[in-house]
């Protein structure tokens, strides 16, 4: 048997491996585009699969392809679909411009299943044609934006669950360190009283409205321009495919999707896009502070501020024995760091189409895919694994909460702002605590002390008078 096939385009003729689904024009991309060696994500090769396997089943509704071949196209993509054949979507994610390479991909291995299921051979293309069957009614240009907009909706089911995970393990932590007081810093310097609890409950919302943001940025992209063909002009479809095929891929894919307004626009227009990419930076951007701040409130355990504890999940050292280092926050750093670096090659690509097109849509989900991915995989984990596991150190706090020099602030609508800093002054110059100052002076007597600065009234709205 020849490990061989001959194939033609409008280039001419080229081998092709006899036992490859895909075809010459997949051949020329391989030889064309050996950059990273990294293939197109699971989702985003899922994506296009339903929109080839919509198509089908649209056109043929329309009378415009006959039940064999649609039948034929169906079931390969539902193959796909189940996971076979993942091995022939084999174009670099740095191809040639547009994604016409991995739009083919596609067209070329649903083509040949589908010959084959018809009895035929791979490559003979009269029987079910990449471009005139599979591909019918559609350009790259409106379905590879389109698969663009399936995979991230599709995705972010997934990067919600995880971020729902982590939300809940802070306000967890929220309610199991309300009572524990401690001291806020501003400036790095003391400040305020508060409640470690309240720390975490901020946290907690952090997630929550950058969840809230990311779900408002999937909203632009439930609006298709499939139908849009070639430029936005919609030639070569039918009237009515392009409301036919949101229906169908919504059905599909279990999404409220719709066809877009203006398919000018959204064919040369990847805001959509960066609207999305750049709310996963701003998460990337909370978290990175986040992190942050539990590699400092944890910092120590003797010589740092040691407030909680993270949970031990590695030795920190390889000459340090007994070394414990905050591995998990430090990941979720370096992730962060990745995400925000993504997202400004993707609002790179999305400020560089030219007249009707961008051509840069390959590169730019490739990384909000990839940003997805590592923020969906690791947050759970860091969730379980990191924040489950803090313990506070309770003596710690209580000693910031009473030695906090921002406790005079307290004092400010008793005895003045300027009376209050020269408190500070003499307890900085002194090293005694506010408190004690305070009851020296005759400001307050002990019982009125403990009273009036309880932490949890303290820590709330409201004025204190004497």
């Amino acid at each position: 048997m020849s490990k061989t096939r001959i194939e033609k385009d409008s280039l001419g003729e080229l081998e092709v491996p006899a036992d490859a689904y895909y075809g010459v024009q997949t051949a020329r991309a391989l030889v064309n585009f050996p950059v990273s060696g990294v293939r197109p994500h699971k989702e985003f090769v899922t994506a296009f699969v339903h929109i080839k396997k919509a198509a089908a089943i649209v056109n043929n509704k329309l009378g415009l392809l006959d039940d064999t071949k649609s039948n034929a196209i169906v079931q390969a993509a539902d193959e796909v679909l189940d996971g076979k054949m993942g091995d022939q979507f084999v174009v670099d994610v740095y191809q040639a411009g547009a994604g016409t390479s991995h739009n083919m991909n596609t067209n070329e291995v649903l083509a040949n299943r589908a010959i084959e299921i018809l009895g035929g051979v791979r490559g003979d293309y009269a029987v079910v044609h990449p471009n005139d069957h599979v591909n019918m009614a559609q350009s790259t240009n409106d379905s590879f934006p389109t698969a663009m907009r399936l995979s991230i909706l599709t995705t972010h089911r997934a990067l919600d669950a995880s971020l729902d995970t982590l939300e809940t393990s802070f306000r967890k932590k929220a309610v199991e360190f309300d009572k524990i007081p401690t001291s806020s810093r501003t400036h790095l310097q003391d400040a305020v009283p508060m409640r470690l609890g309240q720390q975490f409950g901020g946290y907690a919302d952090v997630i929550a409205r950058a969840r809230t943001r990311l779900t408002r940025a999937t909203e632009d992209l439930e609006d298709l321009n499939i139908g849009a063909t070639a430029s936005g002009t919609g030639m070569n479809s039918h009237p009515d495919y392009a409301q036919a095929m949101a229906r169908q891929l919504s059905a599909q894919t279990d999404l409220q999707l719709s066809p877009a307004k203006n398919f000018i626009e959204t064919c040369s227009s990847l805001t959509d896009f960066a609207g999305y990419s750049a709310a996963l930076r701003n998460l990337a951007v909370d978290l990175t502070k986040i992190a942050n701040d539990l590699r400092l409130y944890s910092s120590g355990p003797t010589t740092g501020l040691a407030e909680f504890i993270l949970p031990p999940v590695q030795p920190g050292s390889s000459i340090m024995p007994g070394k414990v280092n905050p591995v998990m926050a430090e990941c979720l750093n370096m992730i962060a760091y990745q995400v925000i670096g993504q997202d400004t090659t993707v609002m790179l690509a999305a400020q560089a189409g030219q007249f009707q097109l961008n051509v840069m849509m390959p590169v730019a989900i490739l990384n909000i895919l990839h940003s997805m991915k590592i923020l969906r995989n690791f947050l759970p984990v860091f969730a379980t694994r990191c924040v489950d596991g803090i313990t506070a150190n309770e003596e710690r706090c209580r000693s910031y909460y009473e030695r906090t020099l921002g406790m005079a602030t307290a004092l400010n609508p008793i005895i003045g702002y300027a009376s209050a800093a020269e408190v500070v002054k003499e307890a900085l110059k002194t090293g005694r605590t506010v408190f004690e100052l305070i009851e020296e002076k005759g400001i307050m007597t002990a019982d009125e002390i403990q009273e009036k600065f309880d932490p949890m009234r303290l820590s709330e709205p409201g004025l204190l008078k004497k």
